[in-house]
């Protein structure tokens, strides 16, 4: 299916002069299981994600109670342009209590549960070892420490929080990472990794670094 897509784009663009946008070419769905050329590792600082969204919400990740800093967002198959979701797999998804046991790095079992649904199906592995990988990439990047100490609110420029993850993680090199912001604030480190989970260049739509010199970063309650 992809390279029907790729070769007609290149007829439109013989034929035309310029690039034609396709459905479907920068996102996809329903794409066979397992094919895909690498993976996004991304990581969402839960307090801002909790001021802009899960408070609102309610939701159990953001309670007082806890003191989640980087949480999990999810390990997404990518194509080198545009990637994959809802792929068609015969693997059964993951049970209640499979999805619990996530909640520790991802803050709620219903992330846990959509994350499989929209990029772990196309995976071509089954939920628990979708799961199982997910949570090896997510322990084999070090979470820089100086953010779990602030106080209180802060800005900071996004570049800041790129140097602090490549000085903590001598693997990764600056076209491996991207930070993001939303609404004024960090939103999430994402780290492109090859299968076997090595730090590989992102593809040209994900590595668009947040230019932000003022982000907000809201300290763990």
């Amino acid at each position: 299916m992809r390279g029907i897509r790729q070769a007609l784009m290149a007829a439109l663009i013989a034929v035309t002069g310029v690039g034609v946008a396709l459905p479907g070419q920068v996102r996809a769905e329903g794409e066979i299981a397992g094919e895909f050329d690498y993976y996004l590792l991304s990581l969402s600082w839960s307090p801002n994600w909790c001021v802009l969204e899960g408070d609102a919400k309610r939701s159990e990740q953001c309670d007082a109670r806890h003191d989640h800093g980087w949480t999990l967002h999810g390990l997404w198959p990518q194509f080198h342009r545009g990637w994959p979701s809802y792929c068609r797999t015969a693997e059964a998804p993951p049970s209640r209590a499979m999805s619990r046991e996530m909640t520790d790095i991802m803050g709620s079992a219903g992330l846990a549960w959509h994350q499989w649904k929209k990029h772990g199906t196309c995976s071509g592995l089954s939920a628990q070892a979708y799961f199982a990988l997910s949570r090896q990439a997510y322990a084999q990047i070090k979470r820089p420490v100086a953010f779990r100490k602030l106080q209180q609110s802060v800005t900071l420029p996004a570049s800041l929080v790129e140097q602090a993850f490549l000085q903590d993680n001598p693997d990764l090199a600056p076209n491996t990472l991207t930070i993001t912001c939303r609404d004024g604030h960090i939103q999430e480190a994402r780290v492109c990794l090859s299968r076997d989970l090595k730090p590989v260049p992102c593809g040209r739509d994900v590595i668009r670094d947040c230019t932000q010199k003022n982000a907000v970063f809201e300290p763990i309650r």
